[in-house]
């Protein structure tokens, strides 16, 4: 077993990355009229992208299919090695074919090139040496370069992995763009967990606006506290007769009245409400909600209309308890 207090572990962690930065960087230099032609052919597209490859380049194609189907290009995963058992029925007339090998040599892609060709796709080769077999017989080639491996021995994937997938989120994000594929649009495909509720959930489907607690500005101060209590908003808003907002009231105004006057048996809302609070409009992504009150350092946001109508009150419990953040 080696010592560990030989091998210097901070170093070595620091030294992988920088070096894969570097590998990284580098590749900007390869984006060329090919990747171009790449990108304008899948977004004319009407067929899928078939993304294909061994080993650790085939847990790369399934990090670009995902991301591919998350931002509205269709993508299906076919292992190389099954492929010729079976698999290839995937294939459709229109498909693009991505094969990602970092050799380009490995004989399960020199079986299965062929086999794609003599079907009529397109086969965009994505290799590190543009020499090899799928380099010279891809009919478009994405260059994954790199001249070593962060591994001491140049052996284990590392910067040629890192660089196959960073070509793969290029593809990604032209394509985001070209697409001018939105959030919104992003939310259909992620319904699921706190990102999806990020990027759907709005004010109006949290917030209380079912006897929302509020308050006239001539309200007293005892049933100003039955008013605040009976809310369990930890706020209550003051509105004119026509229900316009005029202000907002807190737990914590109501501490600091109470601290400057023994008696406030002739006071009213008016006297100590904050003029101008912090509104939001309930067709607003509660995401939104939530920054706003973060950025304010509050904990709850007055709902109201186009006309600065009062209709109700989000606080940041509904947003937590709904799974938003």
């Amino acid at each position: 077993m080696t010592d560990t207090k030989k091998v210097d572990i901070k170093g070595l962690a620091k030294s992988t990355i920088l070096e894969e930065a570097k590998a990284i960087e580098k590749m900007a230099s390869y984006i060329d009229d090919d990747f171009v032609a790449v990108v304008e052919m899948l977004y004319k597209s009407e067929g899928r992208l078939i993304v294909t490859g061994i080993g650790k380049s085939a847990n790369i194609a399934n990090k670009i299919v995902a991301t591919m189907n998350s931002t509205g290009t269709p993508a299906i995963f076919m292992h190389a090695a099954d492929a010729v058992h079976g698999d290839l029925g995937n294939i459709q007339t229109n498909d693009i074919i991505l094969c990602i090998s970092k050799s380009g040599n490995t004989p399960e892609i020199k079986v299965l090139l062929p086999l794609i060709k003599n079907m009529g796709n397109k086969v965009v080769g994505m290799v590190s040496n543009t020499d090899s077999y799928l380099g010279i017989h891809s009919d478009y080639i994405l260059k994954a370069k790199v001249d070593r491996e962060a591994c001491p021995n140049n052996l284990a994937p590392t910067n040629s992995t890192t660089a196959q997938l960073v070509m793969g989120d290029a593809l990604a994000v032209c394509l985001i763009q070209m697409r001018h594929f939105s959030s919104r649009d992003f939310a259909k495909y992620h319904p699921g967990g706190s990102l999806g509720k990020r990027l759907y959930t709005r004010v109006d489907d949290v917030y209380q606006g079912e006897n929302p607690p509020k308050v006239f500005s001539d309200t007293s101060i005892e049933d100003l506290i039955i008013a605040i209590s009976e809310g369990r908003m930890g706020a209550v808003a003051v509105v004119n007769k026509d229900n316009l907002l005029e202000g907002i009231i807190t737990d914590g105004d109501l501490r600091r009245m109470m601290q400057k006057n023994s008696d406030f048996s002739l006071l009213r809302a008016k006297d100590i409400m904050c003029v101008g609070p912090k509104t939001i409009q309930k067709g607003e992504l509660a995401f939104r909600a939530f920054q706003e009150m973060e950025a304010n350092s509050i904990t709850q946001l007055v709902v109201v209309d186009d006309a600065n109508r009062y209709i109700g009150m989000i606080h940041l419990h509904d947003i937590l308890k709904e799974g938003v953040v």
